[in-house]
């Protein structure tokens, strides 16, 4: 939604449209507060596009003593499994237990038995299974030294369609405004009033805006960021963290249910996590630290190996090799540092934080995915108390009210009119927005996966109808990987 031309005043302005940025902007508004959220590229284009796909409690973050965490976590992953039924749903996940593990099926069990008691029972409850029924129902899985397994539930989701319509939500809201390709290029005090300079991704055009608060979600970019500015007088505060991932054919890992592989290597407690998505199974994560550029993170061979060779431990038989990936992406997890340690990125804690380095500006940092509803609560709480707002938290637990038109689960070829539909209600501002956030189609390969329609005939066919909206050329279709 854009702003009007003569609008330059906002209560509140939220600089960063990922999925922690979102969920503060939807309870501010709920709770009456006029604000702007304001994103450089698309919304949920970054980190929050790119994690393991999962509403989880963190199950194995129940050895790092993270009880609150989990409990809180497990309680938020079972709300939005209700709210966004259209983008997440609760699966068993599937956890093979071998002769030299280091944690063996009793404890397991006991694990298990506490992730159920810190959702308060609200998870469908686990189960034990013998080494014959566990190979009975993930094929292909590696038999020998299999001693059973732990199958607990936890939820799988689309991360990307989650943001987006926690903002579709905030904006039917008369005081709610967002901005996409929309760059912060200058914060400067004035007359002890917080001045952002905006900047058009496309256009250059640059626009001054007022901001009586104003909130810094920026995920991985923090400590970039706010350094920019003396008057923060800012020092580090992340632990950044890679992630990667790698998609494969369902055709070339035909498995029912999502497993969790816990490798016995030289990084520890490493767990990967093979998620079945329709007609694509999710491998992943590593836990490495970045050394790429935080706006163009990728998989490094050394972690598509790893991930690989992980697998055909698991599958031996499956012989995955690199051209069975469909797909790669990798993600920056923010983890907050721990004191002035480098820390063990593992184990670090995954609770947020809250900066406040002065009156009328707050950064928050860290935090989980799942949690991102609860995460904002500190500031919108003393925001809503700034201007006399009375707060009300159970406001962000109504449903979201504007759907996506294409849902990620029921996938379907969008028709002409779907497109136009998107293109109206759903912000997109380039081709790629519309191919990867709205359509949830991330490479070429992908899109084989989903529809036998070409997909060049496809766009070329509808290219005049989308450059209605944005421009879309032969050469944007073509380049599409």
């Amino acid at each position: 939604m854009s702003i009007p031309a003569d609008k330059t005043q906002f209560k509140t302005v939220i600089v960063g449209g990922g999925i922690v940025g979102a969920g503060i902007f939807r309870d501010l508004v709920l709770n009456g507060v006029e604000t702007l959220l304001v994103e450089a590229g698309d919304f949920s284009s970054q980190t929050s596009e790119r994690s393991s796909k999962m509403l989880h409690g963190g199950i194995r973050y129940l050895e790092n003593m993270d009880f609150p965490l989990v409990f809180e976590a497990l309680h938020e992953k079972n709300l939005w499994l209700k709210l966004t039924p259209h983008l997440a749903k609760e699966v068993p996940f599937y956890l093979p237990v071998y002769s030299d593990a280091k944690r063996p099926l009793w404890m397991i069990r006991i694990g298990l038995y506490l992730y159920d008691f810190l959702s308060s029972f609200k998870n469908s409850p686990y189960s034990m299974k013998s080494k014959s029924q566990t190979l009975q129902d993930i094929i292909g899985l590696n038999p020998e030294g299999l001693t059973g397994a732990g199958v607990y539930f936890d939820g799988i989701m689309d991360d990307a369609k989650i943001t987006l319509e926690v903002i579709y939500d905030a904006l039917a809201e008369d005081h709610a405004y967002a901005l996409n390709h929309t760059k912060v290029v200058n914060v400067r005090k004035i007359n002890n009033k917080n001045t952002l300079t905006i900047k058009d991704q496309f256009t250059g055009v640059e626009t001054n805006i007022i901001a009586d608060q104003v909130v810094y979600a920026l995920g991985p970019f923090t400590d970039i960021f706010l350094k920019q500015y003396d008057f923060y007088n800012w020092q580090d505060v992340l632990l950044p963290s890679k992630g990667s991932h790698i998609w494969i054919s369902a055709r070339d890992l035909p498995i029912a249910y999502p497993i969790v592989m816990t490798p016995q290597d030289e990084f520890g407690d490493r767990v990967i996590f093979v998620i079945p998505h329709g007609d694509k199974v999710l491998v992943g994560t590593t836990e490495v630290p970045n050394k790429d550029d935080l706006f163009h993170v990728t998989p490094t061979d050394e972690e598509i190996n790893y991930l690989i060779k992980n697998l055909n431990s698991y599958f031996p038989k499956l012989d995955i090799k690199k051209e069975k990936i469909i797909g790669s992406f990798a993600g920056i997890r923010p983890l907050v540092r721990e004191g002035n340690s480098a820390g063990d990125r593992g184990k670090t804690s995954r609770e947020h934080k809250v900066f406040q380095p002065s009156s009328d500006t707050y950064v928050i940092a860290g935090g989980k995915y799942t949690t991102f509803r609860v995460m904002g609560r500190e500031v919108t709480q003393k925001i809503c108390h700034r201007f006399r707002v009375s707060y009300n938290r159970d406001k962000t637990e109504t449903p979201l009210r504007r759907p996506s038109v294409i849902e990620p689960f029921e996938w379907r070829l969008p028709s002409e009119a779907d497109l136009v539909h998107i293109c109206e209600t759903e912000m997109p501002k380039t081709f790629e927005d519309l191919v990867m956030r709205r359509l949830s189609i991330s490479t070429r390969a992908i899109w084989k996966e989903n529809t036998s329609v070409d997909f060049d005939e496809y766009f070329t066919k509808h290219q005049k109808t989308l450059s209605k909206y944005f421009h879309v050329s032969n050469e944007n279709i073509k380049n599409f990987k």
